[in-house]
């Protein structure tokens, strides 16, 4: 199935990232593609809707219901959300294919495969205090260096057991720069004496 779910995200992804020559009213050439934050809030908006709404999963899942009625059944929603064109064929597509079990497994992919194109780090901040925004801006340019991306979207969240410091999570890279981490640490070589 994970052949299957990168399949489905490498695709979109590429739809999202293609740039297209558009023409401006004053006949100036421009380049433009789909905005990748837009894109995967719509699709988490639309993953929402059929997470809350099981009937709504159960037609779209349903092989006897045509295609035609399923894909009008998803033009009302999207138009009633202002989704993209590009998004709302996507999840047509999703839909005709019987893929609709695995969205979830997609978006997740497709996040880490649009993220990876722009060169940004997902990253989870754990600090014992609330940290200020020069501290915040500091440990961005920080992970920034580490891991050799253009930018990081960092999520912060407080713990106080940390006592000082704070721990980053990278992909499955943990950064511990916290108290409690040089204590364990400490710890740890005492032990081994």
């Amino acid at each position: 199935m994970a052949s299957i779910v990168g399949t489905y995200a490498r695709a979109f992804a590429d739809v999202v990232m293609r740039q297209v020559l558009t023409k401006t009213p004053d006949g100036a050439r421009m380049k433009s593609h789909l905005d990748p934050d837009r894109a995967l809030r719509e699709l988490y908006g639309i993953e929402s809707l059929l997470t809350q709404s099981d009937s709504l999963r159960r037609v779209l899942e349903n092989p006897s219901i045509p295609g035609d009625r399923k894909r009008a059944v998803l033009d009302a929603i999207t138009a009633r959300l202002g989704t993209t064109r590009q998004v709302r064929n996507f999840v047509a597509v999703v839909t005709d294919h019987r893929r609709l079990p695995l969205f979830g497994e997609i978006l997740k992919q497709l996040e880490q495969e649009l993220n990876d194109r722009q060169e940004i780090a997902d990253a989870q901040v754990s600090s014992a205090r609330q940290l200020s925004a020069p501290e915040k801006q500091m440990l961005e340019a920080e992970i920034t260096t580490m891991t050799g991306k253009k930018s990081v979207r960092a999520r912060y969240e407080q713990d106080p057991s940390l006592l000082g410091g704070a721990v980053v999570q990278v992909g499955s890279t943990i950064y511990d720069g916290s108290v409690r981490g040089q204590l364990e640490r400490i710890r740890q070589q005492l032990v081994e004496i």
